[in-house]
């Protein structure tokens, strides 16, 4: 009886944590993938940038979604993606993007 609780718990565990890097994946990544969208807009001297950098943050993104199922935890996946969300927001911030 013990035996299968256990293995219910460990479930319940492994479940949510493929739940947790699923919604940092995809929140975090769009996150992440947006703010770079808009440095690469911000740092391009040509008029038409935002659909190039449109076009490179799909690829971006797909990368983003891989990492975060290759890292060890998801709170390291889940950290990794806040700090670098903020630094390229920061980055933005500095070169002029005002809300």
């Amino acid at each position: 009886m013990t035996l299968t609780l256990l293995r219910t718990g460990e479930s319940i565990r492994y479940r949510l944590s493929v739940a947790s890097r699923v919604l940092a994946a995809v929140v975090g990544g769009y996150a992440l993938a947006t703010a770079i969208q808009l440095l690469l807009t911000l740092i391009s001297p040509v008029a038409p940038a935002g659909m190039g950098a449109r076009l490179v943050v799909y690829a971006i993104h797909a990368a983003i979604l891989m990492w975060a199922f290759h890292t060890r935890s998801a709170t390291r996946a889940w950290v990794w993606l806040t700090v670098w969300t903020l630094v390229v927001y920061a980055a933005c911030w500095w070169l002029g993007a005002r809300p």
